[in-house]
C-alpha cells in the first residue's frame, strides 16, 4: 500500500506553443518537477467545480458529464485536473458505473486528447484522467477492465505512447496511468488481460521505442512480483497464480522479448534483457537455475559460439527436477536452432540430443509434451538420418523414441494416465447455462457490445485457475465482474454454481481430500514453507501431526527431509510450537565434543537433563542396555562408543526430557538387528510420543509408522496407513518398499576362470587364526579369527558398530595385515573392493571425467588402487629384506632384483628371478614356497596381483566406447561418464564411479563395506538384482536387514573381537518384486545365492590353499620317437642358421 500524501496545489504553466506543438523546451523542464500528479486519491474536495443538481443515483446528464471534461482538460494546475477527474469518477461509479465510459464519450475524449499533438496541456489532463479511471474503477467494478484492456483496443497503448511525449509531465502521468491499473489487477486479469495487451503493443512496427521500454518494463514487474518469498499464505497464493498462470505463457513471451534483446534502441534492449532475466525466475527448476545467465547471452548474442556453450553447459547438467512448460519455454529455442543449424558440428549435435533425452524423460505430462516437443521432433529425426557419426546417429535415435514415447501412445492418442485440461469453451459453456439458470442477464443499451469480450475474459480468468487446481479463487473472478450486469443478487449464486461445479469436476480428476480423524488430539498443525540455501524446498504446505502417531517422511534424495527435522529441532519452522509448548527432541549420534567424558558425566552436564539427578540418569542408561557399576558401559568414554550406541545413548537423553515429539533422521543406520528390534518396541510401546522418521529402511517403517507424510512439487501429503498401504495408493513408489531395478539397473561383468577352480564352493580367500590391534589401543580388535570364502558366497558380515567388521574386511581385502595368523589366497584372485567411505576412491580424482578415471587406474595393465594396499606398500623392513644376498643351490651369494614371469610347478608356482648385476641369461627358476620362507611375501603378492590383473583385463579393452558401455551396465550414464568431471557429479554418482573402478577388471570376489548407506533406494534395488544375479562371490557390511535378508544366507557375526559363523539361513527371496509368487523368476534367480558355500562346507577346509596344475599326459613310444625326431630336425636348422642365432627350446608341442 502506498503511504498516504499531503495534496499540494501545483500550479501548470500555459503551454505557449512552438511552432512544433510542444511546450518550449526551458518551460516544459521548469515545470516537470512540479507537476508530477498524486499517487494517490486525494479527499474529494468538498466543493465541486461544476455543481450537478441530479441525485447520486439518477444518471447525470450528457452536459454535465462535457462540463465536467472541460474543466479538466482547462484546469489551470495538475492537481485541479487531477480533484476534477476523481470527482466525474466517483460521480460515475455511484450513478450509471462502467456504461456512461463508453456512453458519455469519456472513453472517445481521452483518446483524442492523447493524440493531441498541438496541445501538450491536453495530453497530459487525458492521462491524469485516464489514472484517475485505472485507479478508482477496478476495485469498485471490475467489468471496466475488459473496457479498458479489451474493448475497442483498450486504452493501455495510448499510456505507453504517451510515455514518449517530449513533455516530462505527460509522460509521468502516463506512468501514473499505467502503475494505477497493473496495481489493481487481480494475478489472472494481468495474465489474461494486460499481458496479451503488451505483447499485442510490442509486435507493432510502428510503437514508440519508449512505449516499448514501458511495455518491457511492465512486463519484468509481472514476473517479479510472481517470485517465490515468504509472505504470509494469502500473499504467497496469490503469486503462486501469477507465477504458474505466466509460466504457461512463456511460449509466446520469449520470443517477443528475445526480438526486443536485439532492438536497435539500446533502451529497450537493455529493459528487455532486465524482462528476460526476470521473466526466467518462473522456471522454478534448480537444474537449470546455474545456467541462466549463459542462456540469456547466448539469446542477447546469437552466435554459433554461444550457442556451443550454451549447449555444452545443458549437456553438462544432470536434470533431476520435473520438466515443465516453462523450462521447455526457455530451453526449447536453443535446442532447435542447434538441431537445425547446417554448420553444427557433429559434437555439438550429440550433446543436443543428449539434452533433449534428458529433457524429454522428466516431462510429466503429455499435454505440455506436446506443446513443445514437436518444434524439436524433425531436428531430432534429422540427427537420426543424417549425422555423419555413428554414435550421433544412435542417440538421435534414442531421443526420438523417447520424445514419441512422452507425447503419447503409439497411436497417437495422449496417455491415459494424462488429466486433460480445461479450456475456455469448457467454461463458457457452463457459466451461460448458469447465468441462463439465474434469469439472465440485464441488456441495458450498449450491453451487448462490452458482454461478448467480458464473458471470454471470465471464462479466461477461471480457466487459469481451474487448471491450477485453485479452485476456491473462482468466485472472485466471476461474482464481482457479473454484479452490475445481471438482474438482483443474482451474481453470487452464479459464481457458486460454477465453483461447485469445477470443484467436482476437480475431485473427480484428482481424488477426494482426505478427511481427517476426530477425536484425537493435534499437537501440531502448521503451514510454512521451507528453503535451504537458495533453494525453495517446501512452499506453503500442511504439517499436521497427531499425539501418539508416528510419521515416516519419504521423498526423493534431495526433498529437504533431513532439513525439515533439522528445522523443526532448531525452532526455525514457521508456525512450529516452540520447545517450552511442546518438547520436541532431535535424535542423533554426534556427541564428539565431550569425548573423554564418561556416559553418565555426558548426561549429567546437560543442563535440560541435570534436574533429573544422577540416579534418575543411570536408571534411564539402564533401561536403554548402559549397565552400572565402575565396569559397567556408563563409566566408558562417550568416544569408545560406536554408532548404534550413540544412538541409544540419544534416545536416553530424549526419554529423561520427556520428550513430546521425537525427530529420528536414520535411526537404523547405526543400529543391529537387535537394537532395531528394541528400538521399534519402544516406539510403538510408548503411545504417549509423535514420532517422524526418516528412514530408508522399509521394514522398520512397516513395522512402526502409522501415517506416511510424502513430498509431491513442494508440497508435503499424509497418506493414512505404514509403508504398504502407501504404495498400495501410490504404486509409482513401490520402489521404497521392493528392491527392484526398474529405475536404476545394475549388470556386473561375469568374473574371469580360476585356474584349479572347477567347483564353485571351492576355497579362494582364507583366514587362519588372525588377530589383529590398531596401533595405540591394548585391546585386539579381532582375536583368532578364521574364516573362508568361495564364488559362489553370499555372506554378511553382522555386528553392532565398533565390533571390527571393517577390520575384518580389511584383512580380507590386504589393505590390513594381522599381527598373528594369515591370510592366503588363491594367486590369480581377483577382489573388487567399495570402502565404507566410498568417495575416498575418486577423492583424487575430481578433475578427471569418469572415462579418464578408469584409463588412468588401469593404464599400465595393473590396478593402481591394488598397488597403494598397505599389503603392497614395501615398508623399511621389506626394502632391508630386498637388499639381503641369498644362495640358493649352491650358487653364491646374489640379491633377487625382480620377478620376470611366472609359470605352472606341481601343485603350485615357480617364479623366474632376476638376479642384481647379471645378465637375464643367468635367471633362475624358484618355487612359491621357498621365497616366502625367504621373506619375498610382497614381491610375490606384486606379481601375483599383476597376473591376476593382466589375466582379468585380457578380455578388456581400454578404449572410451568400451569403458562407456561398462558404465552403463554399471548404472551411470555414458554421456555423464565421458565427458563431466568427477567434482560436478552427485554422491550416488560418485559411488557408481567407484563401483565400475572395482568391476573393470572382472573381479572374483566383491566386498561391500556398508553399500546401504551410499546408494538411493532405486540404486540400492538395482544394486540387489545385480549382487543376486553375479557369478562371483559377494562378502558385505550392511545393518540393513532387508537387503541381507533377501541375499545372505551366509551371515558372520562379529562381536567383542570373535566372529560367529551362522550358515544356511533362509533367503528372502520375496523382497524381490520379480522373485514374487506367480513370478517365472521366483525359483531360478536366487539359486546361486541359496547353493552359498558355509565356512564349514567350503571344499578343501582343511587342506592348504595349493591349486592342482593340470597333469601332463604320458606319452607313448611312438609319440617320443616323433618328439625326438622334431627336435633333430630343430637341432640342425640351428645349425644351419646364422651366427648367433639362439638354440631353439626343446618343447613338448608340435612346433
Amino acid at each position: 500500500m502506498l503511504q498516504e500524501q499531503v495534496p499540494v496545489i501545483l500550479y501548470r504553466s500555459n503551454y505557449p506553443q512552438n511552432p512544433r506543438g510542444h511546450p518550449k523546451e526551458s518551460q516544459s523542464r521548469a515545470c516537470a518537477a512540479q507537476r508530477m500528479p498524486h499517487h494517490v486519491s486525494p479527499p474529494l474536495a468538498p466543493t465541486m467545480l461544476v455543481k450537478s443538481s441530479t441525485p447520486s443515483a439518477v444518471p447525470p446528464t450528457q452536459d454535465e458529464i462535457s462540463s465536467f471534461l472541460i474543466t479538466i482538460f482547462t484546469a489551470e494546475t495538475s492537481q485541479a485536473a487531477l480533484d476534477a477527474s476523481y470527482t466525474l469518477t466517483n460521480l460515475l461509479i455511484t450513478s450509471v458505473g462502467f456504461r456512461g465510459l463508453k456512453g458519455y464519450g469519456i472513453l472517445d475524449e481521452i483518446k483524442n486528447g492523447a493524440a493531441d499533438k498541438k496541445n501538450g496541456a491536453r495530453r497530459e489532463s487525458s492521462m491524469i484522467l485516464l489514472g484517475a479511471l485505472f485507479e478508482k474503477f477496478p476495485t469498485s467494478q471490475p467489468i471496466s477492465e475488459v473496457v479498458f484492456l479489451l474493448q475497442d483496443g483498450g486504452l493501455v497503448p495510448q499510456a505507453l505512447d504517451a510515455l514518449a511525449d517530449k513533455g516530462a509531465v505527460v509522460r509521468e502521468s502516463a506512468q501514473y496511468a499505467l502503475d494505477a491499473l497493473f496495481a489493481n489487477l487481480k494475478p489472472e486479469g494481468q495474465v489474461v488481460g494486460l499481458l496479451p495487451v503488451l505483447v499485442q503493443y510490442l509486435g507493432k512496427k510502428s510503437g514508440k521505442w519508449q512505449g516499448a521500454v514501458g511495455a518491457y518494463e511492465l512486463m519484468g514487474r509481472m514476473a517479479d512480483k510472481a517470485k517465490v518469498g515468504m509472505g504470509s499464505k494469502e500473499e504467497e497464493a496469490i503469486k503462486d497464480v501469477l507465477r504458474e498462470s505466466m509460466g504457461h505463457k512463456l511460449a509466446g513471451l520469449i520470443p517477443v522479448v528475445e526480438a526486443g534483446m536485439h532492438d536497435l534502441k539500446s533502451e529497450v534492449a537493455k529493459q528487455a534483457v532486465k524482462t528476460m532475466t526476470s521473466l526466467t525466475t518462473l522456471l522454478s527448476n534448480d537444474d537449470v537455475a546455474p545456467r541462466i545467465p549463459l542462456l540469456i547471452k547466448t539469446m542477447q548474442n546469437p552466435s554459433v559460439e554461444t550457442l556451443q556453450k550454451a549447449i555444452h553447459a545443458l549437456s553438462q547438467t544432470t536434470f533431476v527436477a520435473i520438466v515443465t512448460s516453462p523450462v521447455l519455454a526457455l530451453l526449447t529455442p536453443l535446442l532447435e536452432r542447434s538441431l537445425n543449424t547446417p554448420t553444427t558440428s557433429q559434437e555439438v549435435l550429440r550433446q543436443t540430443v543428449v539434452v533433449v533425452e534428458n529433457l524429454t524423460k522428466l516431462v510429466h505430462d503429455p499435454v505440455e509434451a506436446r506443446t513443445f516437443l514437436p518444434k524439436l521432433k524433425p531436428g531430432v529425426k534429422g540427427v537420426q538420418d543424417r549425422a555423419s557419426l555413428p554414435e550421433v546417429r544412435d542417440l538421435g535415435m534414442r531421443a526420438y523414441k523417447v520424445i514419441n514415447k512422452a507425447m503419447g501412445d503409439d497411436d497417437g492418442n495422449i496417455s491415459s494416465g494424462a488429466i486433460a485440461r480445461t479450456t475456455t469453451e469448457d467454461v463458457l459453456r457452463i457459466l451461460e447455462k448458469a447465468i441462463k439458470q439465474h434469469g439472465g442477464l440485464i441488456n441495458e443499451p450498449g450491453d451487448n457490445a462490452i458482454w461478448g469480450s467480458t464473458k471470454m475474459y471470465i471464462s479466461d480468468m477461471v480457466r487459469e485457475d481451474v487448471n491450477l487446481r485453485q479452485v476456491f479463487r473462482i468466485k472472485l473472478c466471476i461474482g464481482p465482474y457479473l454484479q452490475h450486469v445481471m438482474i438482483g443478487e443474482k451474481a453470487a449464486p452464479i459464481a457458486e454454481a460454477v465453483e461447485k461445479h469445477f470443484l467436482e469436476e476437480d475431485r473427480r480428476k484428482f481424488g477426494q481430500p482426505v478427511k481427517e480423524d476426530t477425536g484425537e488430539v493435534e499437537i501440531v498443525n502448521t503451514e510454512f514453507s521451507l528453503a535451504y540455501g537458495g533453494m525453495l524446498l517446501l512452499s506453503h504446505t500442511n504439517l499436521r501431526l497427531v499425539k501418539g502417531h508416528r510419521y515416516g517422511l519419504c521423498g526423493r534424495n534431495g526433498a529437504g527431509k533431513s532439513t525439515l527435522m533439522r528445522s523443526i529441532a532448531e525452532g526455525k519452522l514457521e508456525g512450529f510450537p516452540s520447545k517450552e509448548e511442546l518438547k520436541t527432541c532431535f535424535v542423533e549420534h554426534n556427541q564428539g565434543e565431550d569425548a573423554d567424558l564418561s556416559i553418565l558425566e555426558f548426561v549429567s552436564k546437560d543442563p535440560e537433563l541435570a534436574a533429573s539427578g544422577k540416579e534418575r540418569i543411570s536408571e534411564v542408561l539402564s533401561e536403554v542396555g548402559f549397565t552400572t557399576g565402575p565396569e559397567g558401559r556408563q563409566q566408558q568414554k562417550v568416544g569408545s562408543l560406536s554408532g548404534g550406541w550413540k544412538m541409544k545413548l540419544a534416545l536416553a537423553r530424549a526419554m529423561l526430557m520427556g520428550a513430546d515429539v521425537l525427530l529420528l533422521d536414520e535411526p537404523t543406520n547405526h543400529l543391529d538387528v537387535s537394537n532395531v528390534k528394541w528400538l521399534q518396541e519402544y516406539l510403538k510401546n510408548h503411545t504417549e510420543i509423535t514420532s517422524l522418521i526418516v528412514s530408508h529402511d522399509s521394514g522398520f517403517l512397516d513395522e512402526v509408522c502409522t501415517d506416511i507424510y510424502h513430498y509431491e512439487g513442494k508440497k508435503l501429503v499424509c497418506y493414512k496407513g505404514n509403508l504398504a498401504e502407501f504404495v498400495k495408493v501410490k504404486p509409482e513408489a513401490k520402489s521404497y518398499y521392493t528392491l527392484t531395478a526398474s529405475n536404476a539397473q545394475f549388470k556386473f561383468p561375469p568374473p574371469g576362470i580360476l585356474t584349479g577352480v572347477k567347483s564353485l564352493t571351492r576355497s579362494i580367500i582364507r583366514m587362519t587364526n588372525c588377530t589383529y590391534t590398531y596401533p595405540g589401543t591394548s585391546k585386539p580388535s579381532l582375536i583368532d579369527v578364521s574364516g573362508q570364502l568361495s564364488l559362489n558366497s553370499r555372506t554378511a558380515i553382522i555386528g553392532g558398530n565398533g565390533a571390527g567388521k571393517s577390520t575384518l574386511i580389511k584383512l580380507l581385502t590386504g589393505e590390513t595385515v594381522p599381527q598373528q595368523g594369515r591370510v592366503e589366497k588363491h594367486p590369480n584372485l581377483r577382489i573388487g573392493y567399495i570402502k565404507q567411505h566410498a568417495l575416498e576412491h575418486v577423492e583424487m580424482h575430481m578433475e578427471k571425467t569418469p572415462n579418464q578415471y578408469l584409463q588412468w587406474r588401469y593404464a599400465n595393465g595393473d590396478d593402481r588402487e591394488v598397488l597403494m594396499k598397505q599389503t603392497r606398500v614395501l615398508t623399511p623392513e621389506d626394502k632391508a629384506q630386498m637388499d639381503k644376498f641369498v644362495n640358493l643351490g649352491g650358487q653364491g651369494d646374489r640379491k633377487i632384483e625382480n620377478l620376470m614371469g611366472r609359470q605352472k610347478f606341481k601343485k603350485t608356482f615357480q617364479y623366474e628371478v632376476k638376479w642384481v648385476g647379471m645378465l637375464p641369461k643367468h635367471n633362475s627358476q624358484v618355487s612359491r614356497e621357498t621365497l616366502l620362507e625367504l621373506g619375498f611375501d610382497k614381491l610375490v603378492q606384486e606379481f601375483d596381483d599383476h597376473e591376476a590383473s593382466r589375466e582379468g583385463l585380457g578380455f578388456r579393452e581400454l578404449q572410451p566406447k568400451v569403458i562407456s558401455k561398462h558404465f552403463e551396465d554399471l548404472g551411470l550414464d555414458p554421456d555423464i561418464a565421458n565427458h563431466n568431471e568427477i567434482s560436478g557429479l552427485s554422491g550416488g554418482q560418485k559411488v557408481k564411479v567407484v563401483l565400475a573402478g572395482a568391476m573393470w577388471n572382472n573381479p572374483h570376489l566383491l566386498v561391500l563395506d556398508e553399500p546401504t548407506n551410499f546408494l538411493d533406494r532405486d540404486s540400492l534395488g538395482g544394486l540387489a538384482v545385480a549382487i543376486r544375479d553375479y557369478k562371483g562371490g559377494v562378502v558385505m557390511i550392511s545393518h540393513n536387514e532387508e537387503f541381507v535378508g533377501a541375499l545372505c544366507p551366509e551371515q558372520w557375526h562379529v562381536a567383542d573381537g570373535r566372529v560367529t559363523h551362522k550358515g544356511h539361513l533362509a533367503v528372502m527371496a520375496d523382497r524381490f518384486e520379480d522373485s514374487r509368487p506367480g513370478s517365472s523368476n521366483a525359483s531360478s534367480q536366487v539359486s546361486s545365492a541359496i547353493s552359498s558355500a558355509v565356512n564349514s562346507d567350503v571344499e578343501g577346509g582343511g587342506g592348504d590353499m595349493k591349486f592342482k596344475s593340470r597333469k601332463k599326459k604320458k606319452l607313448t613310444r611312438a609319440q617320443m620317437k616323433e618328439r625326438e625326431a622334431r627336435r633333430r630336425l630343430r637341432h640342425i636348422e640351428w645349425l644351419n642358421s646364422p651366427k648367433g642365432t639362439p638354440h631353439p627350446p626343446d618343447t613338448d608341442d608340435e612346433s
